[in-house]
């Protein structure tokens, strides 16, 4: 796919051993850039609407206005201050929108166009962006101290977009020229040129008519505009001759006006849950009484109805939608949206309160009715589209803005270049999202509180879902779905239910069923299709996607990982009850083996190697070995069995005895093995030199309650027994700086593909485990990443990769090496000698300690077959640091994340390219790039019918067209 790029690329490659090769290539260091926003805006506070463009506004209560296009088209602006925005306002068609701050700012924003350049001897224009360009701040009355008489409660853009109308809580209306945001004085209209006109004793709700709580201009008339009132007045104001044509002396305080598209009537909205229909007419200059008045939700005291619209509709039945207006006593907590039509009502129940709403309707002048298609609804905690056209008012999928946060979440998991196999048979699983698959498919994976992983396409600007995965069918919970039916089958129950006609909507939903359903551990392999879920309580789920509905029985295993140790009592969460018939899996992934761990501790560590079938899991209490292929339980071990011996690193080779025999043995000296290692450790300490630039580092209690916490687990096919002979292993680190290695003897590994389940070639055949090399780092720090690395000093490919000829094959005639990451220092050893090659010392250097760790891999922006693989790593400080491979050369240092934001440091995740996730709020991952070839962003091109400013090369004219037209070009590139 052809690229736009809008920067000059940069050459990254972040070590070259030849300096003059580099030289040639015009190294330039990496850039870290944060490119896009994914996900739903963090408390969002104002919505706008352009028909003309079809863009949608948010503002959000940090000062920020996000622009939405198209899929993928996205501009974002922030305010100077920090500011909640409260209202947003587009100039149709023209690329600009005012909005209006907390404390009382008005500003200006535009799209605008950035300079055309040069790229790869092409010529491409500049990067669209949004930009203030101007602020207003409505000054005070003179004589009057306070500025609350001037504070601005409602704003009303013109349609001829040159006129903007200010209502305050004084009562005035005051009037701006847009764009220069002056104030027109000769159009300033107080409440005093109203009271004139009154007659209270007529109208007797005092002579302050309250702040000006609606301004709506008329439909039909130019320059014709509704002025509400708080106290219920209503007056319609004509700006050519300064004069009130009309008077509706409403009683109820007012909180929404809406015209009728013909303008012979408008309907307004109550605090006391009623709307009254108002005639317009040239008869009469003062109305004292509306046409007709409705509380639909009474006769008991109701909530107010804060928004109110009217669409007309060719059926001849207009279409009425209002929010609020509940029973005070029985739904006052509810956040509903009501819509009528005729017979038709329904009651939109919503989890999170309404923020604003807008139809997507006709706007033509020439059209006789709206017509509206759309009802969009921007609630506190996500986006709902719903159908006007069909019967039932169905909701609508969004492509994007969706809620990542519909249920917290607690894990996520990035996939690169997915398969076209994979891709298809998703999208086949789901009917309501069909995209063509392109070169370069990303998943990005994420576990939630409530037991679902969602999968989301990553692979540009907008990310969209396209499955959702529910653990939760398998087992029974503290709230079963079966109780809430019994509920609403009772007869009572629906009798009292019927009135008012709710229907739930949306996908946010904060509280979970079991909290034990909570997904903390997520892996998948690409090429075989299998998933491993695991939990809070214990449960490791493998799943197979399968393309028809099943309703097969599932395996079950339980594995106590304490082996009936004595002593020991378990006082947390009881594991989660299996269903005795689970319902029929839909098409997707279907679980195919649970895997119980005892205690039902929760899951710190996943490991999945589907060419051997293998699954590796940790807890608080130790790690287990499964062949979910033989539905076998291979071995356990608690980390606490084991010793580390005398100094800094110890090496035990145990290959005859298994696991179980090798540490009862030794299990009886644990506590005076245990005081050997800390007064080692406390002897070394004391006679260890320190650089003057390196800090101290105090070696950590081997009593620590959390020194058992798997933190890693890793399989990798190696040299562990000899330097001739490799085989596959697994690798586990803990929290203590304690890792293990083992060497596994998988039936048919090495020959091919594995027979399918129960093959007679397999009979009897059984993985089996055992404890090859055990390493002790000295100051204890917990051990955060292993990975192996092959003869070159490259990772080793993912399962069938080089089997299958994915991916080049390892070096396997040169010596390989570990790479073991502590939250202290990164350290490299040699195999199968476990001999110390090169480390750094990330704490000592730097203060800081690691959190996250990645291998990825940089590619060329020149040199297409040219790539290197770097160590990135984040820290407790927020700040990444990269360095080469394997030599462990620091290379440069980014700040990423504050290092106040703990949940967004404990979020990141990265890719294989050299891209990133982390949670900048609950709702919205920011993506970060440290490659300068490859790069997600928002890259669009707008034409309008105005110029488009180009600074600073003065105006740059574009093409008038009457409706938008989107370049878009997304990267990776």
């Amino acid at each position: 796919m052809e690229t736009d790029f809008s920067i000059v690329c940069l050459n990254l490659f972040p070590a070259v051993a030849d300096t003059e090769w580099r030289k040639s290539c015009k190294f330039v260091n990496p850039v870290f850039n944060k490119t896009v926003e994914h996900g739903f805006p963090h408390q969002p506070s104002a919505l706008a609407y352009d028909p003309k463009l079809q863009f949608m506004a948010i503002g959000t209560k940090s000062g920020a206005i996000k622009i939405y296009g198209a899929p993928g088209v996205e501009f974002t602006g922030l305010h100077k201050d920090t500011t909640a925005v409260t209202q947003i306002h587009f100039l149709s068609g023209q690329g600009r929108l005012l909005s209006l701050l907390d404390d009382n700012t008005i500003h200006l924003w535009e799209l605008v166009g950035g300079n055309p350049k040069e790229v790869g001897g092409v010529r491409r224009e500049g990067v669209v962006s949004l930009q203030e360009v101007n602020s207003y701040n409505l000054p005070g009355r003179p004589g009057i101290e306070s500025c609350s008489a001037t504070r601005v409660t409602v704003l009303l853009l013109l349609k001829s977009c040159d006129l903007l109308c200010i209502g305050t809580e004084g009562g005035g209306a005051y009037f701006l020229e847009v764009p220069r945001l002056s104030l027109k004085d000769n159009q300033t209209l107080l409440q005093d040129e109203i009271s004139q006109r009154l007659d209270f004793n007529e109208y007797r709700c005092g002579k302050a008519l309250g702040p000006v709580e609606s301004l709506q201009e008329h439909p039909q008339q130019a320059g014709k505009i509704l002025i509400g009132y708080s106290r219920g007045l209503v007056v319609l104001w004509d700006l050519s001759t300064r004069h009130a044509d009309q008077l509706f002396l409403g009683k109820q305080q007012l909180e929404s006006l809406v015209w009728e598209r013909s303008g012979n009537l408008f309907v307004s909205s109550h605090n006391d849950g009623g709307y009254s229909v108002w005639a317009v007419t040239s008869d009469q200059s003062c109305n004292p009484l509306p046409v007709s008045s409705t509380i639909p939700y009474g006769p008991f005291p109701c909530k107010a109805i804060n928004k109110i619209l009217w669409r007309t509709t060719q059926s001849g039945s207009p279409l009425l939608l209002y929010s609020g207006g509940m029973p005070r006593a029985t739904y006052g907590d509810r956040h509903c949206l009501t819509i009528q039509q005729d017979k038709d009502h329904i009651t939109l129940d919503f989890t999170s309160r309404v923020i604003d709403f807008f139809t997507v309707h006709s706007v033509e002048q020439e059209k006789e009715f709206d017509d509206p298609s759309a009802l969009v609804v921007l609630l506190e905690e996500e986006l709902v589209v719903i159908d006007l056209q069909t019967p039932g008012w169905p909701s609508l999928p969004t492509p994007y803005l969706a809620p990542l946060h519909s249920s917290a979440i607690t894990c996520s998991c990035h996939i690169s270049n997915v398969p076209p196999k994979l891709w298809e048979r998703l999208i086949n699983a789901v009917f309501h999202y069909i995209k063509p698959f392109s070169l370069q498919q990303e998943l990005l994976l994420t576990g939630h509180e409530d037991g679902t992983v969602r999968f989301w396409d990553a692979s540009g600007v907008a990310l969209t879902p396209l499955y959702k995965l529910s653990t939760a069918n398998v087992f029974h919970t503290d709230c079963d779905p079966s109780d809430s039916q019994d509920l609403n089958d009772d007869p009572d129950m629906q009798q009292e239910e019927e009135w008012p006609p709710f229907k739930k909507v949306g996908c946010f939903d904060p509280y979970s069923d079991d909290p034990r359903l909570g997904i903390q551990k997520i892996s998948l392999c690409k090429y075989s299709n299998k998933l491993v879920v695991a939990g809070t309580a214990g449960q490791v789920i493998v799943f197979g996607l399968s393309d028809e509905r099943s309703d097969h029985l599932l395996d079950v295993s339980v594995m106590d990982l304490l082996q009936d140790r004595e002593g020991f009592t378990w006082k947390g969460h009881d594991r989660l009850d299996l269903r005795l018939k689970p319902p029929p899996f839909p098409p997707g992934f279907q679980p195919l083996v649970l895997v119980q761990c005892m205690p039902p501790a929760s899951v710190t560590a996943v490991a999945l190697h589907a060419e051997w079938n293998l699954i590796a899991f940790g807890t608080s209490h130790g790690f287990g070995l499964f062949d979910y292929h033989r539905r076998n339980a291979v071995c356990t071990l608690h980390p606490n069995d084991s010793l580390a011996m005398e100094g800094p690193l110890s090496r035990v080779k145990s290959l005859k005895k298994s696991l179980r025999q090798s540490f009862r043995r030794i299990r009886k000296s644990r506590v005076s093995g245990k005081k050997r290692v800390q007064e080692a450790n406390a002897a070394l300490a004391e006679h260890e030199d320190v650089a003057p630039v390196q800090r101290r580092i105090e070696p950590r209690s081997a009593d620590d309650s959390l020194s058992g916490v798997v933190r890693c687990l890793c399989f990798a096919d190696t040299f562990l027994r000899d330097g001739t002979h490799h085989g596959p292993t697994l690798w586990a680190g803990t929290n203590s700086g304690s890792v293990y290695a083992y060497a596994l003897e998988v039936p048919g590994a090495g020959s091919g593909r594995m027979c399918e389940r129960g093959g007679v070639n397999e009979a009897g055949m059984c993985v089996e485990a055992v404890l090859g090399k055990e390493i002790q780092l000295m100051h204890r720090a917990p051990v955060v990443s292993i990975s192996v690395l092959d003869g070159q000093g490259k990772p080793l490919p993912d399962p069938y990769e080089a089997s299958q000829d994915l991916a080049s094959a390892p070096d396997m005639t040169n010596a390989h090496s570990v790479l073991i990451a502590s939250e202290e220092q990164l350290k490299v050893f040699s195999l199968p000698k476990v001999s110390a090659k090169t480390k750094f010392k990330l704490t000592a250097h730097e203060g800081c300690r690691v959190r996250k760790v990645a291998l990825v891999i940089f590619s060329s922006a020149t040199q297409e077959d040219y790539n290197e693989h770097t160590l990135v790593c984040l820290t407790n400080l927020g700040d990444m640091h990269l360095f080469n491979m394997p030599g462990l050369r620091p290379q440069v240092r980014y700040d990423c994340i504050r290092k106040e934001d703990i949940s967004g440091i404990a979020s990141c995740v990265f890719t294989k390219t050299g891209q990133g996730f982390y949670l900048v709020s609950p709702s919205e991952y920011e993506r970060f790039s440290l490659s300068a070839k490859v790069i997600t962003e928002p890259l669009c091109s707008v034409l309008l019918d105005r110029l488009l400013d180009c600074k600073p090369c003065g105006l740059e004219k574009l093409s008038a067209r009457s409706m938008l037209q989107l370049a878009l070009s997304e990267c990776p590139r």
